[in-house]
C-alpha cells in the first residue's frame, strides 16, 4: 500500500485562521507577565511597543495573518507550518512542514513550482518524513515531479476485496514500513499535452501481524522497481487548486521479473477531473478515477478505494483489490477573507472482475470540509467524510483532487 495520506495538519492553523483577522483590530497588544491585552495608544508610542512588546503568540498570529500575501519580489517563498494534531489513526501527533513556492523563470508562461518537506510523529509509534515537489522548468517546456517518504505506520488490515472489507470481523492491527519513491518526467508538446517516462520503487513490510492468515499466503516483506510511462492532457490554472480547466492523465507501470521483482506485475490508471467556476466565489470540481493492476500483484501495491484522497470518509487501505474505480463531485465556497467551505458526494468500488459490481457493493462517499488560505491559493484542508458504515477525519494541503 503506497502511503498516500498527506501530512495531518496542525488544529492550531485553524485557531489561528479565525483569530488572526482580529489580533490588532483595537490598537496594539501590550504584555505583562505573559498575559496580553489590547490597549488604545498613539501612533508614536504604539510603533515602538510594537517592536518591543510582541511575545510568541503575537509574532506566530502575525505570521499567519500574512502567509497568503503575494510576494512577486520573492524568489523563492518559503513558509512553515505545524504542531499538534489527531486522527483516528494516530492518535495524538505532531507535525511540521516546510513549503516553498518558486518559479524557474520570472515570467507569464512559467506557472508556479512547489515543494514541500515534512515529518510527523505520534504516540502510537508513527513516524513518516518525507519530500515532494512538483518542478516546472522555463516557459513550462518540461515538468519533474517527485514523491519519496519513510514511514513506520502502525494501522488496521481487513484483507483482500470488498467482502473482506466489509467484514468488520476482520478489522485487525499491524505495523507497516514503507519506503517509496516515484519519479515522473514530462515534455510538453503541442495542445497541453505532457508526455514522458516514469521510475517507481517500493519497499514495504507487514510487521506485528494480528491475523498473518488476511494476507492469504503472500510475503509480508515486499520489492518493487518499476517503470513506466505517464500521458497527460491538462489546461487546468493551477494544478494544486484549480478553478477552471480539464485534467486528463493516464499512468501505465510495469514491474517485470527481470528488474528483480519476485512479484511481476503490470498497473493501469486514469484520472479524468474538470472544475468550473459557476459563480464569483463558488467552483464546482468533477473527478473519475479507476486504477487496474493485473499479473501476480502483492498485497501492498493493490489499488485502495481511497487512492488520492478525493474519496473520503474510510479508513485508508480498507477496501482493496486489483480494481478500483470511483466518481466524485465537490462544490468549494469562499465564505469569507481566507475561510472557506467544501460539499461533497461520490461513489466508489473495489473488485477482481467488472461482474463483480453490483448495487450492494458499492461505497459512497459524501461529507463536508473546511478549507483555510495558508498561502495564495494554497489551502490547509480539514475533512469529515461518511461512508458505507464508516466515518473519519482528515486533514491535507491543497486540494483533494
Amino acid at each position: 500500500m503506497q502511503l498516500l495520506s498527506p501530512l495531518r495538519y496542525s488544529l492550531l492553523i485553524l485557531l489561528l485562521s479565525v483569530i488572526s483577522p482580529l489580533s490588532y483590530a483595537g490598537g496594539d497588544t501590550d504584555c505583562i507577565a505573559d498575559s496580553c491585552v489590547v490597549t488604545q495608544q498613539p501612533d508614536s508610542v504604539a510603533s515602538s511597543h510594537t517592536s518591543v512588546h510582541r511575545n510568541l503568540i503575537g509574532k506566530i498570529i502575525d505570521y499567519f495573518d500574512h502567509t497568503n500575501d503575494v510576494k512577486p519580489e520573492k524568489k523563492f517563498d518559503i513558509s512553515f507550518i505545524g504542531g499538534p494534531s489527531y486522527s483516528a489513526a494516530t492518535s495524538v501527533e505532531i507535525a511540521g512542514l516546510v513549503s516553498g513556492l518558486y518559479k524557474s523563470r520570472n515570467d507569464s508562461l512559467t506557472p508556479r513550482s512547489d515543494i514541500s518537506i515534512y515529518a510527523e510523529g505520534s504516540v502510537t509509534g508513527m513516524y513518516n518524513f518525507g519530500i515532494r515537489s512538483n518542478h516546472i522548468f522555463p516557459r513550462d517546456r518540461m515538468r519533474v515531479v517527485y514523491d519519496a517518504n519513510f514511514c513506520h505506520f502502525p494501522l488496521k488490515f481487513w484483507g483482500i476485496g470488498y467482502d473482506s472489507g466489509i467484514n468488520s470481523d476482520n478489522e485487525s492491527k499491524y505495523t507497516l514500513l514503507e519506503s517509496a519513491m516515484t519519479m515522473q518526467f514530462l515534455w510538453k508538446i503541442p495542445a497541453n499535452i505532457y508526455l514522458g517516462p516514469s521510475v517507481n520503487f517500493n519497499y514495504q513490510k507487514a510487521t506485528k501481524t494480528e491475523r498473518p492468515e488476511l494476507w492469504q499466503g503472500e510475503d509480508l516483506r515486499v520489492f518493487c522497481y518499476g517503470a513506466g510511462v505517464v500521458f497527460s492532457f491538462d489546461t487546468r490554472d493551477l494544478p494544486g487548486n484549480a478553478s477552471k480547466g480539464y485534467y486528463i492523465g493516464f499512468h501505465q507501470q510495469f514491474f517485470p521479473g527481470f528488474a528483480g521483482n519476485k512479484y511481476a506485475f503490470s498497473m493501469s490508471e486514469l484520472s479524468a477531473m474538470y472544475y468550473r467556476r459557476f459563480w464569483s466565489s463558488g467552483i464546482m470540481a468533477f473527478r473519475f478515477h479507476g486504477a487496474a493492476a493485473y499479473g501476480d500483484v502483492p498485497w501492498g501495491m493493490l489499488p485502495t478505494l481511497d487512492n488520492g484522497n478525493a474519496v473520503r470518509g474510510y479508513y485508508e487501505g480498507r477496501y482493496r483489490d486489483k480494481n478500483e474505480l470511483d466518481v466524485v463531485v465537490e462544490l468549494r465556497q469562499h465564505i469569507w477573507r481566507r475561510n472557506g467551505l467544501v460539499v461533497w458526494g461520490g461513489v466508489g468500488s473495489v473488485f477482481s472482475t467488472f461482474d463483480q459490481i453490483r448495487w450492494n457493493t458499492l461505497l459512497p462517499t459524501y461529507g463536508i470540509g473546511y478549507r483555510w488560505e495558508f498561502k495564495n491559493r494554497v489551502n490547509v484542508r480539514v475533512d469529515y467524510g461518511f461512508g458505507k458504515h464508516s466515518h473519519s477525519l482528515s486533514f491535507g494541503i491543497n486540494e483533494a483532487f
